[in-house]
Order: structure tokens, then C-alpha cells, then sequence
């Protein structure tokens, strides 16, 4: 080679490479392939006959760019704009914003073997849930500082296939020292969780009134929320007499946790609630009932509260939707949750109270363990471990059993996506809108499956769920966060890139 080649060649390569990102700079990219997607593209089109958005259901187009929804266009405004582009064209399909499940119990670190975050967030991007708020008990340690807090981060690096934020814990020990709970706040809860009876786990006791008072002055600082468990256990002889009838009978396990449970706790509740109205004591502060199952008395006081101007929201779940006490045989273990399934009036005035805008929001309380807790061969409803594990199937489910009620798609982004995103502060997710995060859920309404061994379940312990054995509708095909393809009909992205989410 002559010296007029060395000299030239290195030039020629470098006007290659200026060309090269011209041209390239607006078209579609091309990853240089990354695990994190099964999709190599970071600049592409969603396109769709039924996209849900804060403004309605419209055929149209989602143009995504790495991280975040860039663009949207309806069918009629597209003028050829797409032509140059990668598209994932899903004709009928819906395509609405991922689920933000804020109420899931993940077990880790510490209890893997009841969950996890690599099974559970797989069973997540499979169901359409594309972020998850872990709970901090069911781990080992629970996540009540912020060392504890650390932990759980620690061991959700690279083993998360979506977005985790973590509530920590508002126990006796932490209540009234400012100091730990400013801490806790500050390494990134995203805000605090207490229970009013025993949680059943040792290091995480039970609160009372003036414990959540005293969290409800530090959150206010952080504008942040508490989510309580509310059921104050009221014992009494017919108590006894009720735990001493046959523990096979479901009937005897929800005589031993009535509906005046809930009752007591949210009166209590309400006493404190009052300080975080506009001029109170805790204002900026939030209160949010988990899990309400109670649809006489204990919701007309959660409604009152809100007429009253305290700053209350409240959760219910699918299994309280789905299932009534009178169709749970005996000795059906999988069934028991606290609060209690409740009878079918109950459950369809939760479903009325609902629709009618009364429950503001839907969570799964995915509360797994290993299948020898649940005492499956023995069917003891007093002794077995509550919890149900639902984390995969909480979209076909909310729909199978919403449609008889005439649920829209924009009421499932509601209650599933936008208010959860709000209670957890999530700014950028929630709603397919220019500058949010790309976190979409692609799903089919009318395609009908039978959850059975034949089909594909991500959760560590299948045999543990309600829900294994029924029929349901709703298919869901793809879920993208952050841009990232990480499930599509069966198949996990190779690397669990799903971010930490932690309150700045």
C-alpha cells in the first residue's frame, strides 16, 4: 500500500461514517441488538383500529422513540407519513396503556421460593402490566428503613422484565421516630403501608390511629400517600363459637372475619383522615384503603370521607369481583384472602360502586407463598396460608367478568392505568399521551382461553391460584415498557430490563 493510500483510506472511512448517521440519524434505528427487546428497533409506529387514550378510543397510530411516546396519529390524518418507517400493525387488536398494578407482594428478597421478582414480573409483562408497586412485607427483611429499602433495590437489579416501585413499611417501631421515616422517603419509597390487625408476619406489626396520624404528618412533607389495610379484629363468644365450627367449611373461616371488621378499622381510620383536608394538619398527605371488600357500611363511610373533603381513595380487587362466598367448596384453600370473598350481593354492589365512580381504582393483591402453606390436601380454612395469587390474569379477568356489566376499554385504562399511576406519583405513565413512556398493553377482547396446565402461566406456584380451571376472555399479545418488547404471545425478551422506580 502507497502513502498516498494511508492517507486516503482513513478519510474515505470517515466520510462514510458522516454519510452513514445522516442518513440514518431519522429513520428507523436499529439497535445494536439488545436482550431487553424482542423488537430491534428503537424508533417504529404501533398501529391500531382500537387505541384507548385520555381523549378516547381512536383508530390511528402510536410513534414511539426509544423511551417515550413521541406522536399519535388518527387513520385519517395520516397523509403517508408512514411509509418510511417500522411498523407493528395489530388491525383489531386494542392497544391501551400498560397496567400499573400498586398493590403486589413479590417475596424478595429473602422468600424467592414464594415468588420473586424474576417470575413474578414475567407473570406481570404477560398479563399486560407493565409496572408494579412491591408491597414491603412477605420479603425477608420487611422494608421498613432505608437499609431495608436498599435490600429490596439491590435485588431487583437486573431481574425485573418490567417497572418495580417499592411502598415501605409504617410499623410501631418506625412510626414515631421522623428521622427513620424521612429516611425511608428519602432513598425512594414512593410512599408508606400499614396494617391495622397482624399482617402474620413477625416484623411487621399492626398499627392504630395514632401511629397513622403521626405517618400522615411526615408523608405530608413528601406529598405522598399511606396505604392501610383496614380490619380491626373485633373478638368476641360468638367468635369462638364460629372458629370452632368445621374449618373445612368456607362458611366458617368468613364468619371468623366479618364485614364489621373493615367497619371498626375505617372508623378509626377517619379520625385521622380529617388532618389531611385543604388547611389540615396533614394536608399533602394521602389516605388509600387497599383491598376493600365490605360494600355496606364501611363503604358509605369511605364515600362520606370524600364528601367530607379528606384526601381518601380506595381499591377493591378481581378476586372480590370474580368469585362469591356461596361458590367456593369446601376445603378450597386457594380462596382464602383477608379481607374475605365476600357473598354475591356483595360482590355485585362492589361491582355498582364501581361503575358508578364510587372505588376509584383496581389492584391484584398477587399474594403467593408455596403450595404447603396453603394446605391444599388438608383444606383448613382457619390454619392455611391467605393470599391469592393472581399477578398473570387480572386484565382477562376484570373483562370476562366486567362485559356483563357493559366495561368500556376507557373504564379498564382507568381503573387499571391512569388513577394507579397517580396514587403512586408515576407523572409519565398512566395513559398513551406524547411524552409518556411507552408502556402499552396489546390484548385481544374477544379471544376465550381455559386456564388449564396447557397454558403458559409465570408465577412460581400455578397450582396455588383461584384462578386456575376457569374460561376467560381477553388475550393478551404483547406488552411494551419503556419501548421495550418484552413479552409477545408466549415469549419473554432474553434480559430483564425493567427500571427501578424510585421517589426523587
Amino acid at each position: 500500500m502507497n502513502y498516498l493510500q494511508l492517507r486516503v483510506l482513513p478519510l474515505l472511512a470517515l466520510l462514510a461514517s458522516v454519510l452513514y448517521y445522516l442518513y440514518f440519524q431519522d429513520s428507523p434505528a436499529l439497535f445494536e441488538r439488545s436482550d431487553c427487546s424482542l423488537f430491534p428497533y428503537n424508533h417504529y409506529w404501533i398501529i391500531s383500529k382500537r387505541i384507548v387514550t385520555p381523549r378516547g378510543v381512536i383508530s390511528g397510530a402510536v410513534e414511539v422513540k426509544e423511551e417515550k411516546i413521541v406522536s399519535i396519529i388518527k387513520e385519517e390524518d395520516w397523509h403517508g407519513d408512514l411509509k418510511r418507517e417500522q411498523i407493528i400493525d395489530y388491525g383489531e387488536a386494542v392497544v391501551m396503556p400498560g397496567l400499573i398494578d400498586v398493590h403486589a407482594h413479590l417475596d424478595d428478597p429473602g422468600k424467592t421460593e414464594w415468588e420473586g421478582f424474576p417470575s413474578g414480573t414475567r407473570a406481570a409483562a404477560a398479563g399486560g402490566i407493565t409496572t408494579l408497586i412491591d408491597m414491603p412485607l412477605n420479603s425477608v427483611p420487611s422494608t421498613v428503613s432505608a437499609e431495608t429499602l436498599k435490600l429490596k433495590i439491590d435485588a431487583a437489579k437486573k431481574n425485573i422484565y418490567v417497572d418495580v416501585g417499592f411502598w415501605g413499611g409504617l410499623v410501631p417501631e418506625n412510626a414515631f421516630d421522623a428521622n427513620s421515616l424521612e429516611a425511608l422517603l428519602s432513598a425512594g419509597a414512593l410512599g408508606l403501608k400499614s396494617f391495622m390487625c397482624p399482617s402474620g408476619i413477625n416484623d411487621f406489626p399492626m398499627t392504630n390511629s395514632s401511629h397513622i396520624k403521626e405517618g400522615l404528618s411526615i408523608l405530608a412533607k413528601y406529598r405522598r400517600p399511606l396505604l392501610v389495610h383496614a380490619e380491626i379484629p373485633q373478638y368476641s363468644e360468638s367468635y369462638l363459637e364460629d372458629a370452632a365450627n368445621d374449618p373445612r367449611l368456607y362458611s366458617t373461616y368468613l364468619k371468623t372475619r366479618p364485614a364489621s371488621w373493615e367497619e371498626a378499622a375505617i372508623r378509626e381510620l377517619l379520625t385521622v383522615s380529617k388532618d389531611t383536608r385543604i388547611g389540615g394538619p396533614a394536608e399533602g398527605a394521602h389516605l388509600h384503603v387497599v383491598h376493600l371488600s365490605d360494600a355496606g357500611s364501611s363503604l358509605q363511610l369511605l364515600k362520606q370521607a370524600k364528601s367530607n373533603g379528606d384526601s381518601v381513595t380506595f381499591e377493591t380487587c378481581p378476586h372480590y369481583l370474580a368469585f362469591s362466598a356461596e361458590e367456593i367448596k369446601d376445603g378450597d384453600t386457594r380462596f382464602k384472602c383477608a379481607p374475605p370473598i365476600r357473598d354475591a350481593a356483595n360482590k355485585e354492589k362492589l361491582w355498582m360502586a364501581l361503575l358508578d365512580g364510587d372505588i376509584d381504582m383496581l389492584s391484584s393483591d398477587h399474594s403467593p407463598s408455596v403450595p404447603e402453606l396453603k394446605l391444599l390436601d388438608e383444606g383448613n380454612f382457619l390454619k392455611a396460608w391467605g393470599g391469592i395469587s393472581s399477578l398473570q390474569f387480572v386484565l382477562p379477568v376484570t373483562w370476562t367478568h366486567g362485559r356483563q356489566y357493559g366495561v368500556t376499554l376507557e373504564q379498564l385504562a382507568l381503573w387499571w392505568s391512569e388513577r394507579p399511576a397517580k396514587l403512586a406519583g408515576q407523572d409519565l405513565k398512566g395513559g398513551i399521551a406524547v411524552g409518556n413512556h411507552a408502556d402499552i398493553a396489546v390484548w385481544e377482547p374477544n379471544v376465550e382461553f381455559e386456564l388449564n396446565n396447557d397454558h403458559p402461566v409465570y408465577i412460581k406456584h400455578p397450582s396455588i391460584s383461584a384462578y386456575m380451571g376457569s374460561k376467560l376472555s381477553g388475550k393478551v399479545l404483547a406488552t411494551f415498557v419503556r419501548g421495550n418488547l418484552v413479552y409477545k404471545e408466549g415469549k419473554h425478551a432474553p434480559a430483564a430490563c425493567g427500571a427501578p422506580i424510585l421517589a426523587a
